[in-house]
């Protein structure tokens, strides 16, 4: 049997999409917003913050001001992200708070 390679989808592109999809369509959650962050930021910068969603504004709590600086930097990029995964509009803002 010969399959049509543009009939064909790859995994690696699929799932991706199958999964903001999916996170899109779930419940606001505290949980939700954690993962949508971790898998937006990747697993070092979510080490070095903490994250709220309050109001549509994510409240980002970075525990350097390295960390602080990395966020600013990357806002456009991450706020992209976080919109994939959660959906239009949910994150209006971004708030960036040094630990005490």
């Amino acid at each position: 049997m010969r399959y049509d390679r543009c009939a064909v989808i790859q995994v690696h592109r699929f799932i991706p999409d199958a999964l903001a999809e999916i996170l899109r369509k779930a419940p606001l959650s505290d949980g939700k917003v954690a993962f949508a962050w971790r898998s937006s930021v990747g697993a070092a910068m979510d080490r070095g913050t903490r994250v709220a969603l309050q109001d549509g504004v994510l409240r980002v709590v970075v525990r350097e001001a390295a960390w602080g600086r990395e966020v600013e930097r990357s806002e456009p990029l991450i706020r992209a992200r976080l919109e994939s995964l959660l959906g239009r509009g949910v994150v209006r803002a971004v708030e960036i708070v040094h630990s005490k």
